[in-house]
């Protein structure tokens, strides 16, 4: 691992934040784009602040951006930020029933991005791994694709805590034929100057380089619950 990325990844370890933005993002397009043509489809983007766009504007989050790219594409997405600042695995647990129940239905995807706060507290991986598997088993309960993103652990918490924490994302992914995304800073964790002053959070050019490297993963999920459920109900 270079160097550079290492020492960010033990920056990130030092929390996610600890503000919530728990309601859905303003656009993140310009006032003159409107959706493209056919079926909206719901996208729930169900993480910690990496997702609610900590220190960012609301249209400079990750689920807005990802928003805007995906109608450049052509595809017809609203995302639902439903991401939560300092949010664990297990308080995304408690709060999983109440989102869904509160949605005007249920979703075409349900992407997850928790974790890194329990890395934060250097709770045991084997902890965060049930409470992952219990969210994303409530998922395919109620028949809803789910998408993972996936973090690294910091090269402080030792070599065995890492082998154990960073195997549990593609473990569950293969486990529920969830859509993988690796490691979600992936394209930014080595690039200080996209990291915003407490060197954790992403820039808004910061979570822009995450979206080019998320979005066709994304696009690539949706397509693939377009082809297998047909066209969804309209919302309410």
């Amino acid at each position: 691992m270079r160097s550079g990325m290492a020492m960010a990844i033990v920056l990130l370890a030092s929390g996610c934040g600890s503000e919530a933005q728990v309601a859905p993002p303003k656009a993140s397009f310009s006032e003159a784009a409107r959706p493209p043509a056919g079926p909206e489809r719901l996208v729930v983007a169900f993480g910690d602040s990496l997702y609610a766009g900590y220190g960012v504007k609301p249209n400079e989050a990750w689920p807005a951006k990802l928003q805007a790219a995906l109608w450049a594409r052509g595809i017809n997405a609203r995302l639902v930020n439903a991401g939560v600042s300092g949010d664990t695995t297990a308080a995304g647990r408690q709060r999983l029933t109440f989102l869904l129940d509160s949605l005007p239905r249920s979703p075409d995807l349900v992407i997850v991005g928790l974790g890194g706060n329990d890395m934060l507290r250097a709770l045991p991986p084997a902890q965060a791994r049930a409470n992952l598997d219990a969210i994303l088993r409530e998922l395919d309960r109620r028949k809803i694709p789910a998408m993972l993103t996936g973090m690294l652990a910091a090269p402080n918490l030792g070599a065995d805590y890492a082998r154990e924490f960073n195997a549990m994302y593609p473990a569950l992914a293969k486990q529920y034929d969830a859509a993988l995304v690796p490691f979600f800073m992936a394209s930014v964790i080595d690039q200080p100057k996209l990291f915003q002053p407490d060197r954790v959070h992403p820039t808004a050019a910061g979570i822009d380089a995450i979206v080019v490297d998320t979005v066709d993963a994304v696009a690539a999920a949706i397509s693939d619950q377009t082809l297998s459920s047909g066209a969804p109900p309209p919302l309410r």
